[in-house]
């Protein structure tokens, strides 16, 4: 269950703004990969928040827009599939927190990550497994990243209409991977994933 109860006790023992962060991205192979960091008002929380893939897109809205509205800080961060290339994904997805991170209106005292130790951060903080379905920040984090990379993607579903960005957001489907087999890649497409293997399973 989602909930605050983390947060609490980091609230007592004196870490005053407490940053969740998640990711979105990571598997796809179109585009950027992307990190949103919140710090919430624990006077303002909203239970109804949780895990961004348990919520459908209109009630992901909803909850981004009150996000963005009550939470003391939120920010984005974001690294795209050329440096993917270079980097690897796990040093871009990062490179994505710490951007993420950085750019909040407040700097975090701690700072709670999906799945992830946050050694690679400046500050104090702690990896959750399965953190989006435990931590109430880290799942609003996951909220405002998976809304602003939807968006994102479904924008560039209108220059590329072929490969079904606006319905797969740039994961592997089998129409997906069809559509690279007749079209080829473009210039948003990751190249050091393995498409080629994807297409073979797939196929």
């Amino acid at each position: 269950m989602c909930d605050y109860d983390i947060e609490k006790y980091l609230l007592k023992k004196g870490y005053r703004y407490i940053c969740g962060v998640d990711e979105v991205g990571r598997g796809a192979i179109f585009g950027p990969v992307v990190s949103g960091a919140v710090i919430l008002n624990p006077e303002k929380l909203n239970f109804e928040i949780k895990d961004s893939k348990k919520l459908n897109h209109n009630k992901r809205l909803g909850l981004a827009k009150y996000i963005y509205k009550n939470s003391f800080a939120f920010s984005i961060g974001w690294c795209w599939n050329e440096e993917i290339d270079v980097i690897n994904i796990l040093e871009a997805t990062k490179k994505s927190i710490k951007m993420a991170v950085s750019r909040l209106q407040i700097s975090p005292n701690y700072v709670l990550i999906d799945g992830m130790k946050p050694d690679f951060l400046n500050i104090p903080g702690e990896g959750i497994l399965r953190g989006d379905n435990k931590s109430l920040s880290i799942a609003a984090a996951s909220i405002i990243a998976k809304v602003f990379r939807d968006f994102l993607l479904i924008s560039f579903s209108e220059y590329f209409p072929e490969y079904h960005l606006k319905k797969n957001k740039g994961y592997p489907t089998l129409n997906h991977i069809n559509a690279i087999s007749l079209k080829k890649i473009t210039g948003f497409h990751r190249k050091s994933f393995k498409i080629r293997k994807c297409q073979q399973i797939r196929g």
